[in-house]
């Protein structure tokens, strides 16, 4: 007897796992983690000029005591210095994420960042329109709460 499939919605999370994990094993991460989290592992001010490329893991001789593998981040040409200055920072930041000391060091690569580009802010639905629709609904006695459907049918019927 076979089970029933599942028929509800699944993370997508669970639907990219399986598909993302080669690309991350072969840049050595063993999670996207670090590479959606950079910025609250580093900072903000750190993150805006790097990001983590790949992680150099060496090879195993004895199981004993692993050596602590090479991060390699991609760096803007001006600020690599400044990166280069904070890589005590940045090992310490990185080490305390990962809690062991996986990253024993840092190896800059000058190349722009891909940047997402900034979303643009909605603009705001037109007030006649909203005001309008909101007349439409009497059902609604709370005047603040039939004011915002009336926001939201005006935001849905723009698109």
């Amino acid at each position: 007897m076979s089970k029933p499939s599942r028929s509800f919605p699944r993370p997508l999370s669970d639907l990219l796992a399986p598909t993302l994990t080669g690309v991350l094993k072969a840049q050595g991460f063993a999670s996207a983690e670090i590479l959606s989290r950079w910025a609250d592992i580093v900072g903000t001010e750190i993150a805006a000029s790097s990001e983590p490329l790949k992680i150099n893991w060496p090879r195993v001789r004895d199981e004993e005591t692993p050596e602590p593998a090479t991060l390699v981040l991609r760096v803007e040409g001006p600020a690599a210095l400044e990166i280069q200055h904070l890589s005590a920072v940045i090992l310490e930041r990185v080490n305390r994420f990962f809690g062991w000391q996986a990253i024993g060091r840092i190896a800059l690569r000058q190349a722009p960042l891909r940047r997402r580009a900034p979303q643009k802010a909605p603009a705001p639905p037109d007030p006649e329109a909203a005001r309008r629709i909101a007349e439409t609904l009497p059902g609604i006695e709370d005047e603040a709460l039939r004011q915002a459907v009336g926001r939201l049918g005006a935001a849905i019927k723009r698109k």
